[in-house]
């Protein structure tokens, strides 16, 4: 029984990993490196003799644990693909998306060899998906047994249990211990892992001690509320699957509560077609909210429900919750913000991750009177009006992740999914607090036993 690692450098990128277990060769995940374009955005699936896969798991819908799986299953025809029926709505949605997004980019950037896939190739693998709920367990070979478990990252988003008689190794996928306003904590097993694969994103990240979602919801909140006062509109950069849909959840419950006005609502992207999914899934999967259906229950504005919606234009007293989350050029928050972060009565409030080297990291990055460069292609925006950061991670802190290490005691630890200071932090950690467990965090392409 062994484990390696598929990406080609210790980060968080392309994400996919082998085990080897009883004779079946199982990939788990299939990313796309959200920073790399073409051929380097891939996973190292090229070092995989071609049909020699058994099955492929996908842990949950984010591009880089899904986004190359087409290429993936062109190269092992005869692999079954698993995941939870909420992930293969959303990966169906997402993967469309991303053949138009890369057929944009091979025509303006001239990268060749995209698209790695077509709408109708897409369609065809589809059907080679199979589909399990949580806590339902399945044979995939002879001797293996494997069932998904509820992660609270986003929508369907699991932990995939593999074990046989002898042993049972368990992969978290990403993962949130923490109720969010619309998903539930996740809700792992415990009992009798062998080998855990976890992630580690915020392994460099500690937390401030005196930090509550609560208050951090009830700051979000005031700052929504000021901001509409003063006759400004809100700006809420959020990415399309999972954020749009928690953001849209906390401002129902804000309104509710009369922390906020009944201001208009607007969204735009993909979000709306994923919001129509996580609605879709409102009695069958967990809520904190059971059945609210966030396009029937709010007034939401999407531009129309047409094909081809209306641009989203700009108006005072508005709260306009865009995709992307880092503003990446020519997306719906990019364009946005070049009429609205001019405006010293508009707010523009961030609600997850930005890379520094993203549109968004340059504005966290600087101060109120700068010019920002939202597009090279276009000329910068001086930024006028007031910024925040709230923390509503959808991934579970270092604390977190490592009690439930603790908790688990398995004989061996891998840790995956965060860059070397995060996976040092945590083998540091275990190294004190459970030395009788083997901890790795694995080479890319280096083959460990179980």
């Amino acid at each position: 029984m062994q484990f390696t690692s598929l990406l080609r450098r210790n980060e968080i990128g392309a994400n996919s990993y082998l085990i080897e277990m009883d004779g079946q060769r199982i990939v788990l995940d299939s990313g796309m490196h959200p920073k790399e374009e073409g051929l380097d955005s891939l996973p190292a699936h090229h070092e995989l003799p071609a049909d020699s896969i058994d099955s492929i798991f996908v842990s949950h819908s984010h591009l880089d644990h899904s986004g190359s799986l087409p290429v993936l299953m062109r190269d092992q025809p005869g692999a079954d693909v698993f995941m939870t029926p909420a992930t293969a709505k959303l990966i169906d949605a997402l993967l469309h998306n991303s053949v138009n997004v890369m057929e944009s980019k091979r025509t303006e950037l001239g990268i060749t060899d995209y698209p790695f896939y077509t709408h109708r190739e897409l369609d065809d693998h589809e059907k080679r998906w199979r589909t399990f709920n949580y806590e339902r367990p399945f044979q995939i070979g002879d001797n293996v047994r494997a069932s998904f478990h509820d992660a609270g990252h986003i929508l369907g988003s699991s932990g995939i249990m593999l074990e046989t008689p002898e042993k049972r190794v368990f992969y978290t996928g990403d993962v949130q211990f923490e109720d969010q306003t619309l998903i539930p904590g996740a809700d792992l097993p415990e009992e009798d892992i062998d080998t855990l694969i976890i992630e580690t994103t915020r392994g460099a990240s500690p937390r401030c001690e005196s930090y509550s979602r609560e208050v951090e919801e009830q700051k979000f909140a005031e700052s929504i509320n000021d901001c509409l006062k003063r006759g400004g509109s809100v700006l809420v950069p959020v990415f399309a699957m999972g954020k749009t849909q928690e953001v849209l959840t906390m401002i129902n419950r804000f309104k509710q509560e009369g922390l906020i006005p009944d201001a208009p609502v607007y969204i735009g992207g993909l979000s709306t077609k994923m919001t129509i999914i996580f609605d879709e899934f409102a009695d069958s999967t967990p809520r904190n909210q059971p059945g609210f259906r966030i396009l029937k229950d709010m007034e939401v504005k999407t531009g129309g429900r047409r094909r081809k919606r209306a641009p989203i234009v700009y108006q005072p007293g508005g709260i306009y919750a865009l995709s992307s989350g880092m503003m990446t050029e020519k997306t719906v928050s990019n364009n946005f913000a070049r009429g609205f972060i001019s405006n010293p009565k508009n707010s523009l409030l961030f609600v997850g991750y930005a890379d520094p080297d993203s549109p968004a990291g340059h504005i966290r990055a600087g101060k109120q009177g700068d010019l920002i460069d939202l597009d090279p292609a276009q000329d910068p925006i001086q930024f006028n009006c007031p910024m925040e950061v709230f923390d509503f991670s959808g991934h579970a802190t270092r604390d977190d992740l490592l009690s439930y290490i603790l908790r688990v005691k398995p004989k061996k630890t891998i840790l995956v999914h965060g860059d070397l200071p995060a996976t040092e932090w945590f083998a540091q950690q275990l190294k004190e607090k459970l030395p009788e467990c083997e901890t790795i965090i694995p080479l890319p392409g280096k083959p460990y036993q179980l």
